[in-house]
């Protein structure tokens, strides 16, 4: 008998559930780009160090802004003037340099005049005072926690990690994962596929999915539609800790992939979703490895892949929010009714809003390779006029925000 189907946010917090991440290691910062903090990302220096001038100008003491002022050196970045600043005295003072001991103030270099070694104000100087100054630790202050663990890491934190004094960081190692695609109907070669055949093209897309996390990826197939070949493909990739499936997954005669995992001792956690596309989708576990058996429909494999797959990855990657953000969208044409299954259409940017794509025929790969992002249609859901709000997916870049 078929099990009941389960909810999307039922069947993903049990998916969550199983990925466990991975150890920890310890990469140089920019080679840890698209991973996630294992550890919560500490301070080990203040920055900035010093109080620092926001602007070129000229820095003088706060008691003493009408001017006009003796020019006595000049801090560059890299290079402080080591003096104090004493009354009717200006320093010459460039972005990011240190503030000379004694000023308190920076007038920007537009508010002033040069002339023979001394400088006059011409415009408003100052106001506030130290307005043009960024104090010691404005930024961050030694052992402050900046990041906490499960953050992603992309250029703006690994510039944050640098400037905080890191040369390593302590990150989950990359997941192994094997993509197996199954099917007799399936060529290996696009360009000499037969009448009977179709090209497999479900493990490039899920491979190239799954390239937007740090990810190992190896393909297997296409293999053909017996359960001694499934189970031989299985028992070729003991590494993995992920083992994908492309097709198979439903209830036919020629979809042994549940038959296979069962004869080669998994452990069936879940199947069926109650989602369209994807329902047949299932999850199994064996020895600390995860399968992964996505429809092999394209479109079904690439909806569950985004809601299942890389939530999975990013899980056993160690972040935080393993699961993709949503957004709201306004429609820029009408939305049919949906039926007794949660919906995810496809649906591009369009003048006004987002549109569905032409087709939502699950096997329409040129209505998906136009698609911008999944719109979220609860079951049961009314028709929607244009104008009228949608929660979204986007599909560039894993879905996270």
């Amino acid at each position: 008998m078929n099990p009941p189907l389960l909810s999307l946010e039922e069947a993903q917090a049990r998916l969550i559930a199983l990925a466990s991440p991975l150890s920890i290691e310890r990469v140089d910062v920019p080679g840890t780009l698209g991973r996630y903090l294992a550890e919560p990302l500490r301070a080990r220096r203040t920055q900035p160090a010093a109080h620092v001038s926001a602007m070129d100008g000229y820095a003088v003491r706060a008691d003493d802004l009408a001017g006009p002022w003796h020019v006595v050196g000049e801090s560059a970045a890299g290079h402080p003037f080591h003096s104090p600043v004493n009354p009717g005295e200006a320093v010459r003072i460039s972005t990011g340099a240190i503030v000379p001991s004694g000023a308190q103030a920076v007038i920007v270099q537009e508010d002033v005049t040069r002339s023979d070694g001394s400088v006059s104000l011409t415009g408003s100087g100052p106001n506030p005072c130290g307005r043009h100054i960024r104090g010691e630790g404005s930024d961050f202050r030694r052992e402050a926690e900046l990041l906490p663990a499960g953050t992603r890491i992309g250029p703006a934190q690994i510039a944050l990690a640098i400037a905080a004094g890191h040369r390593h960081l302590a990150v989950r190692r990359s997941p192994r994962i094997a993509i197996i695609d199954s099917g007799d109907e399936l060529s290996a070669d696009p360009e000499t596929c037969a009448l009977h055949q179709v090209p497999a093209s479900n493990g490039a897309m899920i491979a190239a999915l799954a390239a937007s996390l740090p990810v190992q990826v190896s393909r297997i197939g296409p293999v053909a539609d017996s359960r001694e070949a499934i189970i031989a493909a299985f028992d070729a990739v003991e590494d993995a800790d992920v083992i994908v499936t492309s097709g198979g997954a439903s209830v036919g005669d020629h979809d042994l992939i549940r038959p296979a995992l069962e004869q080669w001792g998994a452990r069936l956690d879940f199947w069926r979703i109650a989602i369209k596309p994807g329902k047949p989708l299932l999850v199994a576990e064996r020895d600390g490895r995860l399968i992964v058996g996505l429809p092999g429909n394209p479109v079904s494999a690439m909806v569950t892949s985004y809601l299942f797959l890389l939530p999975l990855l990013r899980g056993l990657l160690g972040a935080a929010r393993p699961l993709p953000v949503a957004i709201d969208q306004r429609l820029a044409g009408p939305l049919p009714a949906t039926g007794d299954r949660r919906e995810f259409i496809r649906a591009r940017f369009e003048a006004g809003g987002v549109s569905a794509v032409s087709t939502q025929d699950s096997g329409a790969l040129g209505a998906l390779a136009m698609t911008d992002l999944l719109v979220d249609r609860p079951a049961g859901s009314p028709a929607l006029a244009a104008g009228e709000s949608v929660r979204a997916y986007l599909l560039q870049n894993g879905g996270l925000s």
